[in-house]
């Protein structure tokens, strides 16, 4: 793609990464086919190489970011299938990355709008707040009908109860069992340790009896992807910048053989530190070892090997690829291996490549498309025959619980497999 960037414009080395990667693009349209907005609307606005050229047009002007452009870019995912997809290598995350926070620094919202992304943007990374938040979302449930619009889809999306915080979640080193084969560190997140705490606390379960110690740092909390990704720089960067700091005293200290994270759409953004602190040289270097050392729980687990104990032969899951696992990580296989030498009946879901709508606060701010592709993925999924859902997010499991199966982390059924408790979920499946 021919660009038009003045000398002075390329000499900001955000426009100049955004130039390189708009000249990456050759217009053969293949992303279409997978994008999953493009999929629903048939609108080439709504799809990567339509976004790409507005972005474009948007960066090569200067000037505020139009309401046109906000409103196909909100649209996106980030879902990252056209990634994969892409012949030519055009890194689009990074493109998008850019253009939300070119958005969030010249557009003025609608009020509304504006107040309920700051709301999101203050309230999700704040654990002990969001849980509040929660437990006020469940009274005030049964009226959701009677909310307007997003206020409507926030109501409906809240749990039907709200778990206690896990003291595996504070900061300490969980032990392991035996001799000791290794020693990483595991980002509790933020909104996944209040929703499901069942996830880190199987997580530390499975390392332990593996022979891991399982450092939850002091000073490592949100990694910053729900702000990253609403273009909110200044936020996310701190935040992630806390991360390399605490976990760099690790390193330093003991030491760590992996940084091992259960929440896809953290890891993804975690992987990408190096990236997103290339210009500072303060943290560069610490940010690219943190990147480097970062694992997927599955991928971690298929490195040092995992032999189950009490084999769950014939329960038929149905594994959802989250889409910062399978595009953004490129982790398509280990989740899917663990579970089938477990002894789990794998069953594929066709249109894997497609988003289930959670991405992040997408199912919140844009509520009709998301509950679409949702109700695609359930259909898909009902289609396989399984007993149970898999996933490797917390965005996913909690997007497609509106189904009839239940959901579990796929790390909680490999803990059951290797001696732990079954999932609370999964109690009076006849399999079990």
């Amino acid at each position: 793609m021919q660009t038009n960037f003045s000398l002075a414009q390329l000499a900001d080395p955000n426009i100049a990464e955004a130039n390189q990667i708009l000249r990456n693009c050759v217009h053969c349209g293949f992303c279409t086919a997978t994008c999953p907005t493009y999929v629903l609307r048939g609108d080439e606005l709504d799809s990567p190489r339509g976004r790409i050229y507005l972005i474009k047009q948007m960066l090569e002007s200067g000037e505020a970011a139009p309401a046109r452009v906000v409103r196909h870019i909100d649209r996106c995912l980030s879902c990252l299938s056209c990634m994969t997809t892409c012949p030519s290598g055009v890194h689009y995350m990074h493109l998008v990355d850019h253009a939300r926070a070119h958005i969030e620094e010249t557009y003025e919202r609608p009020f509304a709008e504006r107040k309920l992304r700051d709301l999101l943007a203050w309230l999700l990374p704040k654990p002990k707040l969001f849980r509040l938040a929660l437990i006020g979302a469940w009274f005030a449930k049964p009226f959701a009908a009677l909310a307007p619009g997003r206020l409507k889809a926030l109501l409906s999306m809240a749990p039907a109860s709200v778990p206690s915080p896990s003291s595996v979640d504070r900061p300490q080193v969980h032990a392991a069992e035996g001799a000791r084969r290794g020693r990483v560190a595991l980002l509790t997140g933020c909104a996944q340790k209040v929703l499901n705490p069942a996830i880190n606390e199987a997580t530390v379960r499975l390392l332990n009896r593996q022979g891991i110690d399982v450092v939850v740092a002091r000073g490592a909390g949100c990694c910053g992807a729900l702000t990253h990704h609403m273009g909110r720089t200044d936020d996310s960067h701190a935040k992630a910048a806390a991360n390399v700091r605490a976990w760099t005293s690790e390193i330093e200290g003991e030491g760590l053989d992996a940084i091992v994270i259960n929440a896809s759409g953290c890891g993804t953004t975690v992987k990408d530190y190096g990236f997103m602190f290339r210009g500072d040289p303060a943290l560069r270097e610490k940010a690219e070892r943190v990147s480097a050392l970062t694992r997927d729980i599955s991928e971690y687990l298929l490195e040092i090997g995992l032999e189950a104990s009490t084999p769950r032969e014939g329960l038929a899951v149905a594994y959802h690829a989250a889409c910062s696992l399978q595009h953004g990580q490129k982790i398509t296989e280990a989740p899917k291996t663990l579970l089938a030498e477990a002894g789990f009946d794998v069953r594929p879901v066709p249109e894997a490549h497609i988003c289930c709508g959670s991405a992040g606060t997408y199912n919140l701010l844009q509520p009709e498309m998301a509950t679409q592709l949702r109700d695609r993925k359930l259909a898909n999924i009902e289609g396989t025959g399984a007993a149970v859902i898999a996933a490797g997010n917390i965005g996913c499991m909690q997007q497609l619980a509106a189904g009839g199966l239940p959901v579990v982390h796929t790390v909680e059924l490999l803990d059951w497999a290797t001696g732990g408790p079954a999932p609370d979920s999964l109690h009076g499946i006849r399999e079990i």
